[in-house]
């Protein structure tokens, strides 16, 4: 979930062009404020949105823009777009209020918030813990808490059954219109979820890595060897990670080490 900040506040931190996009940052993963009434009835009937051709949104597709000291570059398509990570969801503080792509924010529609995919854009989002996905139209910025890397609307967050909770494990991939009759199938759901801390394609600098963490205690470390397009990729892993507080922790000892990439890998 996100908090709202002062616009002018705000303002001072975005660089680059006009329609740099409104900008929240969430603090809290699970919402203090109840949905607004009246709640739809089976709101897990409500249809995932069909993928289409639309051009690109006048506001919120800058070059790049900057969200507390980080610079953010809008990627010039979706296509092949694939990340594992976690999810959180926003909903009561912003419902009704504009996008950054100008629309309003509905919280009972299917959509979401990323940070660089263009909008609009069409992602299925797949719940690792339990398989459960939806799809949802991308029409905002967000989320810029670390460790996040797509904010969904309250009807989609219900439908992978994550709002207890307020963040989960998924997978997030864009679709294009000709998938719309047979999107790819999503992944199984898995316990097994790890930390990648580096992927070689020798396997001396992944030990090399591997004895680096080791020697600053994360004891939990370990190499995987992958068959990739016929080539041996070596992946440096950390785990398994039982839980995303557990990520998170994983995730800000690792950067500590120097460990600028590491991200969500599963089995």
């Amino acid at each position: 979930m996100r908090v709202k900040v002062v616009p002018l506040a705000l303002a001072l931190l975005v660089a680059g062009c006009s329609s740099s996009p409104p900008l929240r940052t969430p603090t809290h993963p699970t919402p203090t404020i109840p949905p607004p009434e009246p709640i739809p009835a089976e709101i897990e009937n409500i249809p995932d949105p069909i993928p289409r051709s639309e051009p690109k949104s006048a506001r919120g597709n800058p070059a790049f823009y900057d969200v507390l000291g980080k610079r953010y570059f809008v990627l010039a398509s979706a296509d092949g777009y694939l990340e594992r990570g976690v999810a959180s969801w926003y909903g009561p503080g912003f419902h009704a209020a504009s996008t950054s792509n100008g629309e309003k924010y509905d919280m009972y529609a299917m959509t979401a918030a990323h940070k660089t995919l263009p909008l609009p854009a069409y992602v299925q989002v797949t719940n690792l813990r339990n398989g459960k996905h939806v799809i949802v139209r991308v029409n905002d910025r967000g989320p810029f808490k670390e460790g996040r890397i797509i904010d969904l609307s309250y009807s989609a967050a219900t439908k992978l059954d994550m709002t207890k909770e307020g963040t989960t494990f998924v997978e997030v991939r864009a679709l294009s219109p000709v998938q719309k009759a047979s999107p790819p199938a999503p992944p199984p759901p898995t316990s097994d979820l790890y930390v990648q801390a580096g992927a070689f394609a020798t396997e001396a600098n992944a030990a090399r890595l591997l004895g680096q963490l080791r020697a600053k205690g994360v004891s939990d470390a370990f190499v995987r060897e992958d068959q990739v397009d016929g080539k041996t990729l070596y992946r440096v892993r950390v785990g398994p990670i039982p839980n995303v507080n557990e990520f998170d922790k994983v995730v800000k000892r690792l950067r500590s080490l120097g460990v600028a990439d590491a991200r969500l890998a599963a089995n």
